[in-house]
């Protein structure tokens, strides 16, 4: 009878849904505040009512249960107990079933479909099927979003993701074509740079990319970016507080991160003022972090999401489990494990330990929304351990912009921990050059020095393992000129690739 009376239940939530996603006025209320306990059980019966429709209907799904022998989870009074349900990741599902038999039916629809693949940073490209309904949905969620932190004043976007078959470029340009004047040029600094002079400085730019490239191009490009109106949106990766201050201090107005992953959906998650500033006081407040969060690095991103659209779980080992509970997707997800560590917690939870630690929490923007917290500590396959210490690229990208002599100097950099045949442990981390800036200016001992004490009061397992060492060459900073060393291959243009 549960079972029944959750899929009637869900139905009847999707189609409400879709009756609220009509208007700007009626998209407010999915966020109202005081409805929290609400959200969090349609999550449930959504994800629940998602999975029963796969097992049904996909016949790649119907297989992986099978093999799993696994038939539908038990319910806690109405609530379904999705942790009983098997995880799925590329490895055990995508890889082993065809992009026809993951999809509804077994067969990709013959029309109204966009074929994007991943950037394959973590090995070879996976190809993703995405309907037309499921895309309308994200379009009009990233369209409102943009809104609320833009305004409703007419914006220029300048897509410079990476364009052609990639799943964020040309998904941005199908999202942001129906709020906006949009160019989606890709990552190419000379065109920016040049639409930037041509169009002028009366428009409002928001200019869409990943981190490193963005940097890149403030760094490089022949324009004054404070005489412009110009915001960034990146993703792919996290960006540290001290290069967001640093872009801002070249004159972005505004910065904000989106969380999406091509596995599942452009928008899962993001930053609004409420979080950066959340970030920033954690920042300030750095012994109170680690009593706060299950993390022993770098400031992790800081997300909001809406559990009604994604029910995101964690697992033992802190990695997080997404269940894509809006309906039409043509390729369902369930319970999809994206190996992103991360923790969520629930606001008025943040602040109740904020205020036992004594934080000021007046000093956090206003937040008119009560949605869960999404701390993002990155991928788990690009940390890299050394004596037990998890070093993650966020750590390096702290360090890199906590020092001043590096912050507009650096324009990549690698992680590598190595072992010999006697088991000897190495650090090495490389740095590359901008192309503006000469080798011979580095004294290399002196500078690394500094960068490893710096490290170590960012990463504090990093600052114990310091205490063991009892060689110097056990941590090793090189310097590289730009495209040379191991950045030979590289390309600042798409996702970076920072484990050596």
């Amino acid at each position: 009878m549960k079972h029944f009376i959750i899929i009637f239940y869900a139905s009847t939530l999707n189609i409400l849904t879709k009756i609220l996603m009509l208007t700007d006025f009626t998209m407010c209320i999915r966020f109202l505040e005081g409805f929290n306990n609400l959200r969090h059980f349609n999550s449930s019966a959504k994800a629940y009512y998602e999975f029963i429709k796969a097992k049904k209907n996909v016949p790649a799904y119907k297989a992986f249960l099978l093999s799993k022998k696994f038939t539908k989870p038990t319910f806690t009074k109405f609530v379904a107990n999705m942790s009983q349900i098997p995880e799925t990741d590329k490895e055990n599902y995508v890889k082993r079933y065809t992009i026809d038999q993951r999809c509804i039916g077994g067969k990709t629809p013959s029309k109204g479909v966009i074929i994007d693949e991943s950037s394959g940073s973590s090995g070879t490209a996976t190809n993703w099927a995405r309907g037309k309904k499921e895309r309308a949905m994200n379009a009009k969620m990233i369209q409102f979003g943009m809104q609320k932190l833009f305004g409703n004043d007419p914006i220029f976007v300048i897509n410079a993701f990476a364009l052609g078959p990639w799943a964020t470029g040309v998904n941005i340009t199908m999202s942001c074509v129906g709020i906006s004047k949009l160019k989606s040029i890709g990552p190419d600094q000379k065109k920016i740079e040049n639409t930037l002079k041509q169009f002028g400085k009366e428009h409002k730019y928001v200019i869409m990319g990943y981190p490193p490239f963005l940097k890149m191009l403030v760094d490089n490009a022949n324009i004054d970016w404070k005489l412009f109106n110009v915001s960034f949106v990146f993703g792919g990766e996290s960006m540290s507080e001290g290069m967001r201050t640093y872009l801002i201090e070249k004159g972005i107005k505004k910065i904000y991160s989106s969380l999406g992953a091509s596995d599942l959906e452009l928008n899962i998650a993001a930053e609004n003022d409420f979080t950066i500033s959340l970030r920033k006081l954690l920042q300030n407040n750095a012994s109170v972090c680690p009593k706060i969060l299950n993390y022993s690095g770098a400031l992790p991103m800081i997300f909001q999401y809406n559990p009604a659209d994604f029910l995101i779980e964690t697992t033992l080992s802190g990695e997080l489990l997404v269940t894509v509970c809006r309906p039409d997707y043509i390729a369902p997800k369930i319970r999809y494990n994206i190996h992103d560590k991360g923790q969520i917690m629930q606001k008025n939870e943040l602040y109740k330990m904020l205020k036992h630690y004594s934080v000021d929490t007046k000093l956090l923007a206003d937040c008119k929304t009560d949605l869960p917290i999404l701390f993002h500590f990155g991928r788990a396959d690009m940390t890299v351990s050394f004596f037990g210490a998890n070093i993650n690229p966020s750590d390096i990208q702290e360090t890199i912009f906590a020092l001043k002599e590096l912050a507009a100097a650096i324009s990549s950099f690698c992680i590598e921990s190595l072992e010999d045949a006697s088991g000897n442990k190495q650090l090495k981390i490389a740095l590359e050059l901008n192309q503006f800036v000469a080798l011979n200016q580095f004294e290399l001992d002196t500078l690394s020095n500094k960068f490893f004490s710096q490290l170590a009061s960012i990463n504090q397992d990093f600052r114990e393992v310091q205490k063991m060492l009892t060689h110097k060459n056990q941590t090793v900073l090189n310097v590289f000129e730009l495209g040379t060393g191991p950045f030979k291959n590289s390309d600042a243009r798409i996702k970076a690739k920072y484990i050596c």
